[in-house]
């Protein structure tokens, strides 16, 4: 998402190029690109975010997701400037960070925009908390994984959208290159 709007697009076709140069064409997803493809299967259009970063990337990601048709009513930057912090954040803090957020009107809650912070563990807990669907980037990336390779997204205690209700949705469009 730093790398400018939409490049998800442009990072998903020159790695997917690469695969078929290699002469092993394979589906390729970005947690990017598979936050945005996940927030739309479930129609979501108004949605709340957590995320680990300082307020700066933060607001990156918001201008990233709303260039995407996904308008961001509130957010919170955790502002975690270590990434090894990152990745030891308790996630048993989440729900009641997201129940702090201005989510009334959301379709969908991020519980967390980066895969790299764990949330798996607080995502059930946090859609009883909040009364909507709770995604994190790490869950629309294992969801747009199992369509592209054609097997049922489905994983139980994973929130709504691996709860088998998307388990055959469409996938996104592949990059697709000229000699593919």
């Amino acid at each position: 998402m730093s790398m400018g709007l939409g490049y998800h697009r442009t990072s998903e076709e020159r790695l997917h190029t690469r695969t078929v140069e290699n002469n092993a064409p394979a589906p390729v997803v970005t947690s990017a690109g598979a936050l945005i493809h996940g927030l739309h299967t479930l129609g979501a259009q108004k949605i709340a975010l957590v995320a680990p970063y300082m307020r700066p990337l933060t607001r990156t990601v918001v201008e990233y997701l709303t260039h995407e048709g996904i308008e961001v009513l509130d957010y919170e930057a955790l502002e975690i400037p270590d990434n090894l912090d990152v990745a030891a954040h308790d996630p048993a803090q989440l729900p009641g960070i997201a129940k702090e957020l201005q989510y009334t009107d959301a379709d969908a809650v991020v519980l967390s925009a980066c895969v790299q912070m764990p949330s798996l563990g607080a995502v059930e807990e946090a859609e009883q908390l909040l009364g909507k669907p709770v995604v994190s980037a790490a869950i629309c990336t294992a969801h747009q994984m199992l369509r592209a390779l054609d097997l049922p997204a489905v994983a139980p205690g994973a929130g709504h959208l691996l709860s088998g209700a998307y388990a055959e949705a469409t996938p996104a469009p592949q990059a697709v290159s000229s000699a593919g």
